[in-house]
This record gives structure tokens, sequence and C-alpha cells, in this order.
């Protein structure tokens, strides 16, 4: 089997098992918000791209946590209109930058947040528990593409 092809397949299918088990629980309906439609791109970068420094854990977590944080802000204490979308946007980038957490799936974060007027839960859920559990998710796929890596080198020396 070609690597490339493998690490291909392999990001997809632990990005699906990852979001289904999200979305799984905020089926069930009784355990809150699990899932968010940033994850999607965050998925993108943590198993098609993690040596990517925008898939690094610290990224993920931190970053959303910070975007998320400024919409919920934004939403309780400045209001919801095309101004203030605009500026909690540029303010979570400025934060990100300064901070040296940059994932660009939360820069969607103040958007989602303001425009649905989320509240301070949903710093918890999905935003907090979500992202530790992808990136959890992703240094376990990460860990099986080095070992499989390891594996086609060597019968390729053999």
């Amino acid at each position: 089997m070609n690597y490339s092809f493998y690490k291909a397949l392999c990001a997809g299918v632990f990005s699906a098992m990852t979001l289904l088990v999200l979305a799984y629980l905020e089926s069930l309906g009784n355990y809150g918000i699990w899932l968010m439609a940033p994850f999607g791109a965050t998925a993108v970068l943590v198993f098609g791209v993690p040596q990517s420094p925008l898939a690094k854990a610290k990224n993920v977590i931190v970053g959303h946590f910070l975007t998320a944080l400024i919409g919920v802000v934004f939403v309780n204490f400045v209001g919801v209109d095309p101004v203030s979308i605009a500026v909690a946007t540029g303010l979570a980038i400025t934060a990100m930058m300064l901070t040296d957490t940059i994932h660009p799936a939360a820069g969607a974060n103040p958007i989602l947040i303001i425009l649905s007027g989320q509240s301070w839960d949903f710093l918890l859920m999905p935003v907090l528990f979500g992202t530790v559990f992808i990136v959890l998710c992703g240094s376990f796929s990460n860990s099986i593409n080095k070992k499989f890596a390891h594996f086609v080198a060597d019968k390729k020396t053999a």
C-alpha cells in the first residue's frame, strides 16, 4: 500500500471517527453541545497535516478557547450586529497572534458564537471538551502513522 494513500485514508478515517463520537454524544441530547462546525476544519489540520504548527495542541485548544471567549464576551456585553461580529473576529485573530496560538478554524468561533447567541457554558462544551478530545485522537492517529511509516521503511530496506 502506498504510504501517502495510507496517510490520507488514516486522516479521513480518524477524522470521521472522532467527529462521529462528538456527534453521537450530542445526539443523546442530555449531555449538552459536543460539536460545532469549526471542528471540521480543525480535523483537517490535526489529522491531515499534524506536523503543521497550526495543528499543535496548544494552538488548537488555546486558539479555540480564546476566540470562543471573545465571542461569548461580545454576546453578553457588546451585542449582536455587523460591527460587533467584525470587531470580535479581528480581536480574536489579534489575540491568537499575540499568544502564538494561531489556529485558522478558531477564527470562525466569534462569528458562530455571536450569531447563535451562545452562553458561557459553550466555552466548556463544545469548545474545551471538544478540542481536547480532537487533540487526543489526533495524537493517537499520529502515533499509528509513525509506526506504519517505520514498518514501511523497514520493509523497503529488507
